[in-house]
């Protein structure tokens, strides 16, 4: 069998030193205008420019597992299947197809499992033997249309019930009307809640009408302290696109480059194929470097990507497709 001998590709770095944020100035980032054509033109070339093939394809998905924040948030969630989800996150990849390619002592997991708050507890007590982080929505997620105080205390509740990461969603409004000092002030907010947990926040860009806000939104949302900025819910009828996520990608860039702050990105929606999650990885690598490529800085919001993971690995182990139903709960 081929070997993959890439155990550092999955391994786990350091803790990252938060973003602090910045006070608010809105002349940093108010002379902002993205170029539409420009973006999707080098958006297009990312499945075209790189191909990654046999090994080297395998230790990338390896990489793509670890950087999974493997969810369920549909309206049927139980205890049960919230427990097989996180035992799913404890060992994503079947035994015999790590050992395949070298990589049964890699303490390979996800990188964290994502829930709704009512069952971040039942999260706690299936990953009590793992350092899986449990990331809960908050602040009416997905629309996000309750009053800031309210989402202040969804976000206190969902840290005192254990959860170590908060996925908050903006108030579309506010970029939609370019309330900027709104935004930022919403953001702060939430973040002070959040306390030590880390926070993600949402643009849900498929409901920002241009590039532009979106570029605004970030660079606001990290001027505020957010630890990751986030695509979708997820929820909208667009999610996570390459052209949407070039443009906050390049937004972190900046921003790093202003105040040496490293902030995480997670494009999430519609990620389901091994090959969109590869296209990612790649786009991270060129725009942002390698200390991107890890769960610290980077992570998939997906509930079905795993299941065609695994099912690439077995292909590249194997020679042969598997079908689907053979890797569950993914």
């Amino acid at each position: 069998m081929a070997k993959t001998k890439q155990k550092k590709g999955v391994s786990k770095p350091a803790t990252l030193p938060r973003n602090e944020g910045m006070p608010f100035d809105a002349t940093i980032f108010e002379g902002i205008n993205i170029n539409r054509s420009a973006v999707e033109r080098r958006a297009a070339t990312m499945g075209k420019r790189r191909s990654v093939k046999k090994q080297w394809q395998a230790a990338w998905l390896l990489k793509a597992v670890s950087c999974i924040d493997l969810t369920t948030l549909a309206g049927d969630d139980t205890r049960s299947n919230v427990s097989r989800l996180c035992a799913k996150a404890q060992s994503p990849v079947r035994q015999d197809l790590l050992k395949a390619m070298d990589m049964a002592d890699a303490g390979l997991t996800v990188g964290a499992v994502c829930v709704y708050h009512n069952l971040i507890r039942d999260a706690v007590d299936a990953l009590t033997q793992s350092n899986i982080p449990i990331a809960a929505v908050s602040t009416g997620f997905p629309a996000g249309q309750i009053g800031l105080e309210e989402k202040l205390k969804q976000i206190e509740l969902s840290v005192a019930a254990g959860a170590k990461e908060i996925d908050i969603v903006v108030s579309r409004a506010l970029v939609l009307n370019s309330d900027w000092q709104g935004l930022y002030n919403e953001v702060a907010a939430c973040r002070k809640a959040c306390g030590d947990a880390h926070i993600k926040t949402i643009l849900a860009t498929g409901e920002i009408p241009t590039y532009t806000k979106v570029a605004k939104a970030s660079w606001v949302s990290m001027m505020a302290g957010s630890d990751f900025i986030k695509t979708s819910t997820g929820k909208e009828s667009v999610n996570a696109t390459i052209p949407v996520s070039l443009v906050m990608i390049r937004a972190i860039r900046e921003y790093h480059e202003l105040t040496g702050y490293k902030v995480g990105f997670k494009p999430a929606g519609g990620i389901r194929k091994a090959k969109q999650a590869l296209n990612w990885l790649i786009l991270m690598k060129e725009e942002l470097g390698d200390d991107w490529l890890n769960p610290d800085l980077f992570r998939f919001g997906a509930s079905s990507l795993l299941g065609d993971i695994e099912r690439q690995l077995e292909h590249h182990v194997t020679g042969r497709y598997s079908a689907s139903y053979r890797h569950p709960m993914a």
